[in-house]
């Protein structure tokens, strides 16, 4: 207890942490005023009403910071940001230019990455913010748009989109943690009082032993996500001995960690993204003259709209993408290269190709937990409103993953930063 007050008085007493912290407070306060500012034409009861009534477009205003559930002038937020870095990473896969520019090049291949992930968002933001528009102005949420106000509203939207973008890095740069991550962070959190305000205008003392239960399941899952989120599985190494003159060199036994959820929430972005294009294509083709186009789209939208589909779906591709992103950022054959060039061995196993499988199947069966974890967390809040019928995505699911991991992020970089100081 003594050494958090310590810390806690060193936050503010010493001048870089209080700049970094005051940094950080001023974005996200910009970034909160630019998201209470409506795009023109709005109907706000018919937008209430049309998120209260479709859970998936509550999962997409997660990552666009809470900004799209008042059509903001930064409704898109850094989605558009994330989507291009998704699809970047994707590239790496199937251009190996690429992969030798993000995994070999050193920091200023991956500034050139970054810059390409840059340029990618301006055409996703108008694409997003396009399909977006057509969406809301058909289910009479904004008025008919004629074509110069459409091309103003893209262009405002796309504004948001890059502005978004720039703040994110700016914070990552000068403040503490990763940006974009506390972008989101601060959209979940700001929805948080209406959430909690809806459940104390429709409390009954009859849902009291529900509402102890919504508590006790969010304290567990809490605790599971930070079980998880923290949980490593050592592959002891050992340093082989080298003699230089008198003095012997290394000998000494350490371990490699490597998490059980290596993937972090990027694979409930990858399934969002790829449940995102089937909404906003049928629900183009549902509008159309085209009986045959209307009745083949409100088919399929009657599945994605049903929650158990749904769930199961989501559940799969969270699964399946969690072993595809870990299979793109963990490298086992440069972990393997490494150790051997560091003299460092796994015991009991050669080096070279028989360590790199020896990695390679020990993260695909670590993988499996975080696979099922990751699938479990997303699906939660779609579960618990089919069983309870009460929505909110407080309790559990990718919004709190988000927040946890956020916190937990942002805590160690602080400490890191304290423990810079005392040395």
């Amino acid at each position: 207890m003594e050494t958090f007050i310590a810390k806690s008085k060193l936050l503010f007493t010493d001048k870089i942490l209080r700049r970094k912290i005051l940094f950080l407070l001023g974005f996200l306060t910009l970034f909160r005023f630019l998201a209470a500012i409506p795009i023109p034409g709005i109907d706000a009861s018919s937008l209430d009403q049309f998120f209260s009534t479709n859970q998936f477009l509550g999962l997409i205003n997660l990552f666009s910071g809470g900004g799209l559930s008042g059509l903001s002038i930064v409704m898109l937020g850094v989605g558009p940001y994330i989507t291009a870095s998704i699809i970047m990473q994707l590239m790496t896969v199937m251009i190996p230019r690429l992969k030798e520019m993000y995994h070999e090049e050193g920091e200023a291949g991956k500034k050139k990455f970054s810059m390409y992930s840059r340029l990618l968002t301006v055409p996703l933001a108008a694409i997003q913010g396009f399909g977006f528009l057509i969406i809301f102005q058909r289910q009479g949420v904004i008025a008919d748009l004629d074509l110069f106000s459409m091309i103003t509203n893209i262009g405002v939207i796309i504004a948001g989109s890059v502005l978004m973008m720039w703040i994110g890095e700016l914070m990552t740069e000068y403040g503490i943690g990763n940006g974009v991550s506390i972008l989101i962070f601060a959209g979940i959190v700001a929805g948080l009082p209406s959430n909690i305000s809806q459940l104390i205008y429709t409390f009954e003392p009859s849902q009291i032993p529900l509402y102890i239960g919504f508590l006790v399941a969010a304290v567990l899952i809490t605790l599971g996500i930070v079980v998880v989120t923290e949980a490593e599985r050592p592959v002891p190494i050992t340093y082989a001995k080298r003699v230089r003159g008198m003095k012997v060199y290394g000998g000494i036994s350490t371990y490699l960690p490597l998490r059980i959820n290596q993937a972090g929430v990027m694979p409930i972005i990858f399934a969002l993204s790829i449940l995102l294009f089937p909404q906003m294509i049928f629900n183009f083709l549902a509008n159309f003259n085209n009986e045959t186009f209307q009745s083949v789209a409100q088919f399929v939208l009657k599945f994605l709209n049903n929650g158990w589909f749904y769930s199961i779906f989501y559940f799969i591709l969270v699964f399946v993408f969690t072993y595809f992103y870990t299979a793109i950022t963990f490298d086992p054959a440069s972990i393997s290269k490494n150790l051997q060039q560091s003299g460092a061995f796994i015991p009991g196993v050669r080096p070279g190709q028989s360590t790199t499988d020896h990695i390679a199947k020990t993260v695909t069966r670590i993988t499996l937990v975080g696979a099922l974890f990751l699938g479990a967390v997303a699906v939660l809040p779609v579960v618990m409103q089919a069983i309870t019928g009460i929505t909110t995505l407080a309790i559990g699911g990718t919004g709190l993953l988000i927040v946890v991991a956020v916190v937990i992020d942002l805590v160690k970089r602080i400490d890191a930063q304290m423990s810079m100081r005392e040395y």
